[in-house]
């Protein structure tokens, strides 16, 4: 029970209190815990008595008592004694104020995960379904909770009345069972490392406010003898494309209609800058800064420079998250950069290759929906459906069909991947490219520790010149 709790207890007669008139005017009962001096006091005889012969009972009993109220610690868990589900829903509406709007989805979802656990009857039981929806969707979520209708709000109500309260999992078999459910999928399989890792670390968090509530004495989690898989935060090299199969891609991208030539760029950026996908999508023509093209007298005409580098200079990224997880109802959030406090910028240099692509956008897509550098064919941001879209069909035509069936640039973010290695393997030095990635140099090198490839024999002849004598 920790320092919190003591079996030290004795307790006294009671006192019968009277005024200076020798009138009784209250019935005091006294008692210790551990030496601390405690008493309560009564008008009526029968109440003291009843009090009195309460505590005797529970310390005869075995029953720790808490050394911050005084009393047993099962009155206390009575008197704040609360059901999961409400629980639940407290917690998500704690945190909903200051948590991003992702990670408002990733409470809910872990929320969700655990709850079946936690069920007390089958008894018209919605639909499995129905049910992770209902939770997900409407009651781990604060603005929608109250907007339920149907077989929604049905669900819910049958939640309120079916889950066990949160002093349950004051016994290790309801915590474990709790955590192993969290770590199950829908179809009985084991959700992915990543997934159970996160998930753990908000149920922590929630039990941790529970105690806050004083439903719980201790977090039952942090004395567990239960640990979730090891995650490999490790960039799989197979994903990383080169030079060759990106241009490729790119070209593949381009020929599609109606939306291929406008996100040609787009990957390109984040193929040549390292940008995240949420940081592409927010980007406004005012982050980008292009050497001024040069004037050629003897061909009248503008020529890009010699050195045709530019920069990416951006403080704000919007991830995607669903209009019923943001403020405002917009699909995407505008946050600060990942890794940055608000209002860090974050200044990414623009290689030639890039450079060139940028001017040609500029050219036929500039001045697009409130100033932003790439939009959907009908105003707006690009749509993740889209962009993704596109990029899954530039793979099956840009690629072998063995590469098309391996990891190669499967997902859109790997061509990040790609630029971060090609740094990396050009010899740029960790710091500075984690500087340009918005990467700590430590996580840089744990993530692409398997991508560095080709560097044997330069560091071998770096040594060598230093031994030389």
């Amino acid at each position: 029970m920790g320092n919190t709790t003591t079996y030290d207890v004795r307790i006294y007669k009671t006192e019968i209190r009277k005024n200076t008139a020798g009138k009784i005017t209250s019935y005091r009962v006294r008692w210790t815990t551990a030496g601390k001096p405690w008493k309560k006091s009564f008008q009526k005889r029968a109440q003291a008595d009843t009090y009195r012969s309460n505590l005797v009972t529970a310390a005869r009993d075995g029953e720790a008592f808490s050394l911050v109220t005084g009393e047993p610690i099962k009155w206390g868990r009575a008197a704040q004694e609360m059901s999961w589900y409400e629980f639940a829903c407290r917690f998500a509406d704690f945190k909903w104020k200051v948590a991003s709007a992702k990670y408002r989805q990733d409470i809910a979802r872990a929320l969700t995960a655990t709850t079946p656990a936690l069920l007390t009857s089958d008894k018209r039981k919605p639909d499995d379904l129905t049910l992770r929806t209902a939770m997900r969707r409407w009651a781990f979520n604060t603005k929608q909770r109250d907007h339920a209708v149907g077989d929604i709000a049905d669900a819910l109500v049958w939640l309120a009345d079916n889950t066990a309260p949160v002093s349950a999992l004051a016994e290790a078999a309801t915590v474990r069972a709790m955590l192993d459910t969290a770590s199950t999928r829908l179809d009985g399989k084991q959700a992915a490392t990543s997934t159970i890792r996160r998930n753990k670390t908000i149920l922590q968090n929630a039990l941790d406010y529970a105690v806050e509530l004083e439903l719980l004495t201790t977090n039952p989690i942090k004395s567990l003898k239960w640990k979730a898989p090891q995650v490999t935060h490790e960039v799989d090299r197979r994903s990383v494309v080169n030079h060759a199969q990106a241009r490729r891609l790119l070209a593949a991208v381009e020929a599609q209609k109606p939306s291929g030539k406008r996100l040609v760029a787009f990957f390109a950026t984040m193929y040549y800058a390292a940008l995240r996908p949420e940081e592409v999508v927010n980007l406004r023509e005012d982050n980008v800064t292009l050497p001024d093209l040069i004037w050629n007298p003897k061909t009248e005409q503008t020529e890009e420079p010699a050195d045709d580098w530019g920069e990416l200079h951006f403080a704000s990224a919007a991830p995607f998250a669903g209009r019923e997880w943001t403020d405002d109802g917009n699909p995407r959030e505008e946050r600060s950069l990942k890794h940055r406090a608000n209002g860090h910028a974050r200044t990414v240099p623009c290689p030639p290759a890039l450079t060139k692509i940028l001017r040609v956008h500029l050219a036929e897509f500039g001045d697009g929906h409130g100033g932003l550098l790439f939009t959907g064919v009908h105003g707006g941001a690009v749509p993740g459906i889209t962009y993704r879209r596109v990029w899954s069909k530039a793979r099956e035509n840009a690629l072998s069909a063995m590469e098309a069936r391996s990891p190669l640039a499967k997902r859109v973010y790997d061509l990040r991947h790609a630029c971060v290695s090609t740094w990396l393997n050009a010899g740029v030095p960790a710091t500075q490219v984690a500087e340009w990635a918005g990467h700590s140099v430590e996580v840089l090198l744990r993530i692409y520790a398997r991508c560095i490839v080709g560097q044997d024999a330069v560091a071998k002849r770096r040594i060598s010149e230093a031994l030389r004598e």
